[in-house]
């Protein structure tokens, strides 16, 4: 499916990834008075561009508002400080087609007054020689502890504004600068669920008494390093960007920065928001008033389960300054286990602004040392922390990690080791039609990143089987890809694996066994996609269907396929899936809602046991993008993969991955279960059984329309209309019924007889005598 198409091989990246602020202590109004402008200056009385009475004279020069205070000295650099020197702004760097990059080479400062009155500090920079007829000229303002900066850059035809750079100093800092992008909670018109959506991007600068933030529109992070910030310019070859000083969290800064009119934020201080059982949730919320007058608001909240419960709701209303903020916590009863969805609302007016996060409970688990379940990619995002990470994977039961090597971002092997946490790599760059000395080097490159990784497995690439289902380039793969790995590996003890296919690609993997190269692997690796379907749908492979909405991407008929491709060419090759999903891009009936997430994860993993996969990872851990971390891209199917949202908060998903990890692994599978009803499934284990119905259909989102939005509802709601009561045989006095998330529930036995009540979504069960 197109989700998975479109990826490019998955190689290791540097990731920009921040951590989630610790508590954002109050801050105290900020006013709204007028900045002032001291300086010794001569009158010139001229008009330049947009200023009016330019005076110029003796450095420095300096305008304040509340809060803060811009010097500008006589190298034309812009000292920001509040109580204290906090960043010098220095050169500007434009990108030209013909000149190359050019920076400045300082400037001659100017105090100048804006045509509404406001004082501002101008600086005509200095260019290089070869970049004369190059002009860029700084225009600063300030108001209550922000400061406006724009930059307009003239006399070439030939710029590339998307190549502009600031560069700044930051001052005795108590941490690095940290790459803060912020999003904003939407709703769509047409209903469906809420998503967030970019607003801006923040570069964070961080003193032990207060904190400031660089707002821009827009700006890419890898472009930006120690010294300079990469400030694209707009059509018109001008550069603006915002600064604010205070003690708040990023979206409040971003509100300020941004002007509008009301923000909020909503958090916990918990990693993950994942408590102990039965421990209080704490619900964390921040307000901000972004606009130029002090305006009443209401604040409202609400916390439901996923069964739909109310569990907490109230109002408070307060009246706030211009640029004010307001921290409150709301507490919420924990449970045993479950999930908490919470919504923060601000109104003043026709203003409104909301925020989501969840919370959930997850009981403590003592898993055994070996397992057949992991993660596939970006496990190295590591937000909020690493140590962080490296506990919830333990927690859900992690027990494999798809790409770990010295070197690559994210945890090294060794961490992996310390955590008990077996690992592999999968590395691509296959040189096709290479010299022999390039395939070489490449080759003894890859090997030997394998061997110091202390790797289990080595999967060779990444989905080189597109387009799908015609063999394109088997041969050139074998040859120039997988078998210099294999030759330089014999003997490792390292074990190969096919790159991971997308889809169940007979063709490819047909034509592979016929070039040998299926005498080169230890293990079959493939990627079973899936769309609009339920995990057990299982059309025969002359039935399926390609196309970007294909039947193509189904689960378990393409791992019924691939167990019998695995077990007809023989070899006794092991059988991975290193990539599976369950997308919940929102408001789209390609793909799941949060609630059918939770339930196909758990009926994925009961599957992939029921077959006799050896190892399946969960492709990703939380919403992002490997090359875009943090950001919201709501229309993208690959940044909806993850177990956590984009917060870091818990998806239900998280918890039912936790919920299979702990019921299967270990777990024999025994067989299918069938019943006088057809439509009633079931999945036999030595420990357990799992039973579902199939009497509302194996398609999902249904009743969709002709294009793709369709609304999705919120994932307290239960979607499966039919209900079926089946009466199984039990042993002892009560039934243990756990469902996709966790939540248990007690079922009598009466007369030897369990009273169940079955719909769509797979739940286990304990305590069930289903002998034949």
């Amino acid at each position: 499916m197109p989700d998975i198409s479109r990826r490019s091989l998955i190689q290791a990246f540097p990731v920009a990834a921040g951590a989630a602020i610790a508590g954002a202590t109050p801050t105290a109004a900020l006013a709204s008075g007028p900045a002032t402008v001291a300086t010794t200056v001569t009158t010139t009385g001229t008009t330049t561009g947009t200023t009016t009475g330019t005076t110029t004279g003796t450095a420095p020069i300096t305008i304040e508002a509340d809060g803060i205070t811009l010097v500008a000295e006589a190298d034309g650099s812009i000292l920001v400080r509040d109580q204290a020197d906090r960043i010098r702004l220095s050169h500007f760097m434009i990108k030209d087609s013909v000149l190359g990059q050019q920076r400045t080479f300082g400037g001659t400062p100017s105090a100048v007054t804006l045509p509404d009155g406001t004082p501002a500090i101008r600086v005509d920079y200095r260019m290089s020689a070869s970049a004369q007829a190059v002009t860029v000229r700084g225009l600063f303002t300030v108001s209550a502890r922000r400061a406006h900066l724009r930059w307009e850059v003239s006399g070439s035809t030939t710029l590339t504004p998307s190549g502009f750079m600031f560069a700044r100093t930051v001052l005795n800092p108590s941490a690095a600068e940290r790459y803060r992008p912020v999003t904003r909670w939407t709703r769509d018109p047409r209903g469906g669920v809420p998503y967030e959506i970019n607003d801006g991007a923040l570069y964070q600068e961080t003193w032990a008494d207060t904190q400031a933030f660089f707002r821009l529109a827009r700006t890419t992070p890898g472009f930006t390093n120690a010294t300079w910030i990469h400030a694209p310019g707009d059509a018109g070859n001008v550069t603006t960007a915002e600064l604010v000083l205070g003690a708040m969290r990023p979206a409040a800064a971003n509100t300020i920065a941004a002007s509008v009119p009301l923000g909020v934020d909503a958090w916990s201080e918990q990693p993950f928001g994942l408590y102990g059982p039965a421990a209080p949730l704490e619900l964390k919320a921040q307000v901000v008033n972004g606009g130029a007058q002090a305006r009443q608001v209401k604040l409202t909240w609400w916390a439901r389960d996923f069964n739909g419960r109310e569990l907490a709701h109230g109002d408070l209303t307060r009246t706030l300054a211009p640029g004010a903020i307001w921290d409150e916590s709301f507490t919420i009863k924990g449970a045993p286990q479950g999930i908490v969805f919470t919504e923060v609302k601000a109104v003043s007016g026709g203003d409104e602004a909301f925020a989501r996060t969840n919370l959930a409970t997850l009981a403590p688990h003592a898993y055994q040392a070996e397992g057949r379940f992991g993660i596939a990619n970006y496990a190295w995002m590591l937000v909020p922390d690493k140590a962080s990470v490296g506990t919830l994977m333990q927690k859900i039961g992690v027990k494999s990690v798809r790409i770990a090597y010295e070197g690559a971002p994210g945890h090294s092997p060794a961490e992996l080791d310390a955590l008990g946490i077996p690992h592999n790599v999968q590395l691509g760059g296959v040189i096709f039609n290479g010299t022999a000395e390039q395939i070489s080097a490449w080759a003894d490159d890859r090997a030997a990143i394998a061997r110091a990784s202390g790797a289990r497995y080595f999967e060779v690439a990444n989905e080189l089987n597109n387009p799908w289902m015609q063999g394109q380039r088997v041969p050139e793969y074998i040859r120039d890809g997988l078998r210099p790995v294999h030759d330089r590996l014999k003997g490792s003890g390292i074990k190969l694996m096919n790159c991971g296919l997308g889809g169940m690609d007979h063709v490819w993997t047909a034509k592979f066994k016929e070039a040998g190269g299926w005498d080169l692997i230890d293990a079959f690796a493939f990627h079973p996609g899936r769309g609009n379907f339920t995990p057990d749908y299982a059309p025969p492979p002359e039935e399926w269907e390609l196309g970007a909405n294909g039947s193509y991407w189904n689960f378990l008929g393409a791992l019924r396929k691939a167990r019998q491709t695995v077990d007809a060419y023989g070899g006794g090759k092991e059988l991975w899936l290193t990539e599976a999903y369950a997308c919940t891009r929102p408001n789209r009936w390609w793909n799941d809602t949060h609630r059918q997430a939770a339930e196909n994860v758990l009926l994925t993993l009961a599957l992939a046991v029921s077959e006799g996969v050896d190892g399946l990872n969960w492709y990703q851990p939380h919403d992002s993008t490997i090359h875009h971390p943090q950001e919201a891209d709501p229309a993208n199917p690959e940044y909806h993969f993850g177990l956590l949202n984009r917060d870091t908060s818990a998806k239900p998903a998280l918890l039912a991955y936790a919920t299979a990890t702990r019921a299967l692994e270990g777990a024999t599978f025994v067989r299918w279960l069938t019943f006088r009803d057809p439509d009633i499934k079931g999945l036999l284990f030595d420990t357990c059984a799992i039973l579902w119905t199939r009497k509302d259909g194996y398609v999902l989102n249904a009743d969709h329309g002709a294009d793709e939005f369709h609304p999705h509802p919120e994932a307290w709601v239960d979607h499966w209309p039919t209900k079926t009561r089946l009466k199984v045989r039990a042993t002892g006095s009560a039934v243990r019924e756990v469902d996709c998330i966790g939540q248990e529930r007690s079922i009598p036995v009466l007369g030897g007889k369990a009273r169940l009540r079955l719909d769509g979504a797979p739940r286990i069960y304990y305590g069930l005598s289903l002998s034949r």
